[in-house]
């Protein structure tokens, strides 16, 4: 008797053709291969310009935060994280009307309803002084003060005091109002200043001699590098000063971020800030991963022993050499208090 034959099986044909793709779809798997992996390189990129996450779970009731220029940007994302964790908030601000909206906003958010806004302007030496006294006249306590607001590469602006608007703003406006709740800060049971500077501060440099641009040409982004440097030796020569009072003091680096902070660029190249606004979307963080840092140095436990350093992306780096000069921040620290007329200081 035979062998029983091996049963067979019968191979169809893809519909439209033999087993070769053909052309058409070698094509087509090249581009959904190119495709893929683009995609999987935009997500790696996205994650890594996002950068650091504050994964502390802190809890903050009881506590008292200032924020300044908190109506916007990374500072309204700072003042809702730190209402979520239960602080009351105070959202010192310029403009009251849209930080009253902010701050509506972020109590229907987080669900905490003791989120205030008082009138601030760091441009000003008269509104910040006035700022002050009433806060230490109606507030108890201050755990966390973020110097937060900023304006970037506006045009040469003179304030009322004669300052120049950017080293006015960025840097005297919050030299002088830290300084002027040391007091409610010592009295607080290790509070922290935060002091929002930028990595612009590489390659600046403290011009002494002429601060306000008045005899050499004005620079917008000379000008921000200034105060953003100034932020960061502020914040060198606070901690210095403020060693064993119990107040600690942090600078950063947010990030490069969406938000208005760059409006006086665009004014300038409006073309070139509509041509940068679709990859803005990629390669710049967003104000809530831009305010990660700042709510790092605000709550995370420990970090007293690294007062006076810089932080980036949720964790301490280094800082420029220009930011580790402790002449040019002591000069600086001078240099503020007089001009402010600021006498008694740390």
């Amino acid at each position: 008797m035979e062998a029983a034959a091996p049963e067979e099986f019968l191979v169809l044909p893809w519909p439209g053709g033999g087993s070769d793709p053909g052309p058409g779809g070698g094509v087509l798997l090249t581009c959904g291969a190119a495709v893929g992996v683009t995609l999987i390189c935009v997500v790696v990129l996205r994650k890594w310009i996002a950068g650091g996450v504050c994964r502390c779970s802190v809890r903050l009731d009881g506590k008292t935060v200032l924020v300044t220029g908190a109506n916007t940007g990374i500072g309204k994302e700072t003042c809702r994280d730190l209402a979520g964790r239960g602080a009351r908030v105070v959202m010192a601000c310029r403009d009251l009307s849209r930080a009253v909206r902010a701050a509506d906003e972020i109590r229907q958010s987080t669900g905490n309803g003791n989120v205030v806004v008082r009138h601030l302007d760091l441009a000003s030496v008269y509104s910040v002084s006035q700022f002050a006294k009433d806060f230490l006249d109606s507030e108890d306590r201050l755990d966390i003060l973020v110097n937060n607001a900023g304006v970037m590469m506006c045009p040469r602006w003179i304030t009322e005091d004669g300052f120049e608007t950017q080293i006015a703003v960025n840097h005297l406006g919050h030299f002088l109002l830290t300084n002027l709740l040391l007091p409610l800060l010592k009295s607080t049971t290790l509070s922290r200043v935060i002091n929002v500077s930028s990595i612009a501060h590489r390659g600046g440099q403290i011009n002494f001699d002429d601060l306000f641009f008045s005899r050499r040409p004005y620079s917008a982004l000379e000008s921000y590098r200034q105060s953003k440097l100034a932020n960061v030796l502020f914040t060198r020569e606070l901690a210095r000063r403020l060693r064993g009072s119990g107040v600690s003091a942090f600078c950063l680096h947010p990030g490069v971020i969406r938000t208005e902070l760059g409006r006086h660029v665009e004014g300038w190249f409006p073309l070139l800030g509509a041509l940068l606004r679709l990859p803005a979307l990629l390669l710049m963080k967003t104000p809530w991963e831009g305010s990660q840092t700042t709510v790092f140095c605000a709550v995370m436990p420990g970090l007293e022993e690294l007062s006076g350093r810089y932080f980036s992306d949720c964790a301490e780096t280094e800082a420029a050499p220009e930011g580790q000069d402790d002449e040019a921040a002591r000069r600086l620290w001078e240099e503020s208090a007089r001009l402010v007329g600021l006498k008694d200081t740390c």
